[in-house]
């Protein structure tokens, strides 16, 4: 369901900081909000970031902000509360008073969660006894033991529960922001806020999303995001024309014209760029070899792979490999 911001009256987005907490989690997600307004040219958010004594809080990395105190913000309409991780949480979330604030303002907010390992904290409060929830994949199991009432999906880049929601690890945070954006003001203005942070503005599951998914979507009116998760998690399949209609739920002459009026290209072209990038995403993040890479991002065979890099890109997928690897 989605609710419209006011645009006279902007909602207040309150982050907790406490000793330790993860920069991102809170940066990531507030210029997000913060770059919503500047594009919508409405103030519709207003970015707070609190802790129990307010003043100047330091972050892991060393970076401190300075926040407002639970006293001053006592009166203050919270309309969506976020929780940090970091190292610091565990601490935060044996402080009584800590836990008491989150519990209210939880309570008295539209939406509320947490990012990365933020959901230690928010769990410890009982808030998320019998919700799904996400954390970092490295602390999933760690919570799961932790927290056995919580239903963990580890997988998941963030999930929401009615007003509850949990992110997975750092620059999640940013994917959920992006999601709270579009349900407050809209698809057309999340995929703006998206191009302008140069970030992808919907990734397919907790898989890695590619730039070509984010140009095709910005160009979709919404209507084939489950097709491109599909075909995201299928490159290997039978991607033909008649293959996507079916999983449209189409006849293929009607999908092909279809999908071409709503995203600029033809299905084919779709499905070889999403294979190019997929392709691109493994050559600079896995040791892989080329035929395998070919096989598990649809070219079926290492020949075909090298002519679609010569023809797009006019390099080898190992000469690839050698300027971009991580």
């Amino acid at each position: 369901m989605r609710q419209t911001v006011a645009r006279t009256t902007p909602s207040t987005i309150a982050f907790l900081a406490f000793d330790r907490f993860q920069l991102l989690d809170i940066t990531g997600p507030l210029q997000t909000f913060a770059t919503a307004s500047d594009l919508n040219g409405v103030s519709n958010y207003r970015t707070v970031v609190v802790s129990r004594r307010g003043g100047l809080v330091a972050s892991s990395s060393g970076v401190r902000l300075d926040t407002l105190s639970f006293k001053q913000v006592a009166r203050m309409r919270i309309d969506t509360l976020i929780v940090p991780g970091g190292p610091g949480v565990h601490d935060a979330a044996r402080d009584s008073r800590t836990i008491a604030w989150v519990t209210h303002h939880t309570g008295t907010a539209r939406r509320a969660g947490s990012v990365c390992t933020g959901a230690f904290l928010v769990a410890a409060a009982g808030l998320l006894d019998g919700r799904p929830v996400t954390t970092h994949w490295r602390e999933c199991e760690r919570l799961a033991r932790r927290f056995p009432a919580v239903r963990l999906d580890a997988d998941a880049l963030f999930v929401r529960d009615g007003k509850m929601f949990t992110a997975a690890g750092v620059t999640a945070g940013i994917d959920l922001a992006l999601a709270l954006v579009e349900e407050d003001l809209g698809r057309s203005l999340a995929m703006r806020v998206a191009r302008h942070l140069v970030v992808y503005a919907r990734r397919p599951g907790g898989q890695s999303q590619y730039s070509e998914t984010l140009r095709i979507q910005s160009a979709d009116d919404g209507s084939f995001d489950a097709l491109h998760q599909w075909i995201a998690a299928n490159l290997h399949a039978d991607l033909s024309v008649d293959a996507l209609a079916a999983h449209a739920g189409m006849s293929a002459r009607h999908f092909a014209r279809v999908y071409r009026a709503k995203t600029g290209v033809t299905p084919a072209r779709a499905v070889a760029r999403l294979r190019l990038e997929a392709a691109r995403r493994q050559l600079e993040t896995a040791q892989s070899r080329v035929g395998t890479v070919a096989q598990d991002s649809g070219f079926g065979d290492a020949d075909r792979l090298r002519r679609a890099f010569h023809r797009h890109l006019g390099v080898s997928p190992r000469a690839y490999r050698t300027g971009f690897a991580a």
